[in-house]
């Protein structure tokens, strides 16, 4: 009789909490940009289950959110973790940021082998969950290697073949890196008959487009360009105006986007990390010709005086164009051949090592470190937009916030500090602090825009049988941490962060779960 009723009281109790975690109190902000209301939230299964007023008791877990803001968990549309996520699967700096998904694979790099990699991440688990572009750039260099021409007619057959094939394997769309080789080399035709491939399979166009400086407006209008001739939504990655004489010019780049929409009904979006500075290789500021061919070609290039002069100069009058004197701006953030340049200027390497420091000797002085590198990438922070475009940028509906990181090593150089606080940082600084948006609208930036950009159909916003991921967070302390100087610095102000209805942050704290998901494209098929 005494087991019949522990039994009886077992299954009861069972009954009694139907669901696996309740969240209590809380002030939810549910990613529509509607006003915050207050609701509790169940989940059962990795879903929520249920948005209202719950008794404790229905729960096996409770959190109790009060005086917090519950949000969904926030999508970073803008990553580069292939390789970093397998070797860290924990993504920590994504995650104290708020991160629950991650679209990975642009600027035109990606793996082409994308079965491979979601096979391999599945295995191993990983905390957030993981979606993929296909890089313009990598299929390019596949087919043609570093080639500076256009592709032959079987060439351009075998890289809609790639891009067919990843669309098939769950990629969410096709990326390119218009400034960088050997994405430089293609011309808009190339480029449309790819990303009418992805659209066939409802991918997105994202871009990072071929300039961002004085020619910014008419890389804008390329974009735009390939959208409306291949039928495709297009996202202009990191939007920015990086040039001293165009700041403040972000209202027209702003206005170029919205008239596509508006007159032509073209699908332009953008996103944006709120920072001043970017991050890239050094590389990137020689003229993309002399890269052309491979490293080696480069390299003699670079020992050819005349090669090398005509480098220097093209160089020097880029520097002019931009109303800079030298390389000021161009801060190492990881140099493998001699670490102890890292967080310095190419001025001030050149005032270390006692050279001039005209743009001249400091364009040779690029040309001698990347020698010194043996062509290995040199990561830069380049400080290069105003405040003013970032927070003008930052009002326009269609932004979303992304971080253009990967996962962070811990300590290890001096990486742009978006890496750790991009989120955290729009809603400390520019909601907060600066009140350039409200909360409710910075949050649907980070959530249901981007999960409708790309299609993730149930994430994104609160919503019963919508998938739960995520964040509970104190609207009045949530901040980021890193700066240029000190950047390996997590964000603090998220008590949780749910993936999958996994708790990954419990208390301010990663929990080492992984309960992340490969989220595929709509072209998928096994």
């Amino acid at each position: 009789m005494k087991h019949l009723f522990l039994l009886l009281f077992s299954i009861t109790t069972a009954l009694a909490q139907p669901y696996d975690l309740i969240i209590q109190n809380g002030r939810v902000v549910d990613g529509t940009g509607n006003p915050w209301y207050y609701a509790d939230v169940a989940v059962q299964n990795g879903r929520i289950a249920r948005i209202g007023t719950i008794p404790a008791s229905e729960g096996k877990k409770v959190i109790d959110a009060r005086k917090q803001i519950v949000a969904p968990g926030f999508i970073d549309v803008h990553t580069h973790v292939e390789g970093d996520l397998e070797s860290r699967p924990g993504a920590e700096n994504f995650i104290y940021d708020g991160v629950t998904t991650m679209v990975t694979g642009n600027c035109g790099g990606s793996r082409t082998d994308l079965q491979t990699m979601f096979d391999t991440l599945r295995v191993k688990g990983f905390s957030s969950n993981l979606a993929s572009l296909v890089g313009h750039n990598s299929v390019r260099l596949k087919v043609m290697k570093a080639a500076f021409r256009e592709p032959t007619a079987r060439e351009q057959t075998e890289m809609e073949a790639l891009v067919e094939k990843a669309m098939k394997e769950g990629a969410v769309g096709l990326s390119t890196g218009l400034i960088y080789t050997p994405g430089t080399y293609a011309r808009t035709p190339e480029i449309v008959s790819l990303a009418k491939m992805a659209a066939k399979y409802g991918g997105v166009y994202a871009s990072h487009i071929r300039n961002e400086g004085q020619d910014v407006q008419t890389a804008i209008q390329e974009a735009i360009q390939i959208g409306r001739e291949a039928g495709i939504p297009v996202q202009i990655s990191h939007f920015k105006v990086a040039s001293k004489p165009l700041w403040g010019k972000s209202t027209e780049t702003v206005s170029l986007v919205e008239a596509a929409r508006h007159n032509e009904g073209i699908d332009v979006t953008v996103d944006q990390y709120p920072y001043t500075a970017s991050s890239t290789s050094l590389q990137s500021i020689i003229p993309s010709w002399a890269l052309a061919d491979g490293d080696s070609v480069t390299l003699g290039r670079f020992r050819d005086a005349a090669t090398r002069r005509k480098i220097r100069n093209e160089m020097t009058v880029s520097l002019k164009k931009n109303d800079r004197k030298n390389y000021d701006y161009a801060v190492v953030s990881r140099f493998e051949a001699d670490t102890t340049y890292n967080g310095k200027s190419i001025h001030q390497i050149a005032v270390l090592r006692k050279l001039k420091t005209d743009a001249a000797s400091e364009a040779e002085l690029v040309m001698t470190l990347i020698e010194q590198a043996q062509m290995k990438r040199i990561q830069m922070v380049y400080h290069t937009m105003s405040e003013e475009d970032v927070a003008t940028i930052l009002r326009y509906p269609n932004t979303m916030i992304a971080s253009d990181a990967g996962v962070a090593s811990f300590g290890r150089n001096m990486p742009h500090p978006r890496a750790y606080g991009t989120n955290t940082r729009v809603l400390g600084r520019y909601v907060r602090e600066l009140k350039v948006i409200p909360l409710e609208e910075a949050v649907r930036r980070m959530t249901s825009l981007p999960a409708q950009r790309f299609r993730f159909a149930d994430r994104g916003l609160i919503r019963t049988g919508y998938a739960a991921d995520l964040v509970i967070f104190d609207e009045n302390t949530v901040s980021d941490q890193a700066t240029y100087e000190a950047p390996h610095a997590y964000a603090t102000g998220l008590s949780y962060v749910l993936v999958n209805g996994v708790p990954v942050v419990e208390n301010g704290k990663h929990t080492g779960k992984r309960p992340g998901q490969i989220l595929l494209g709509s072209g998928y098929s096994k």
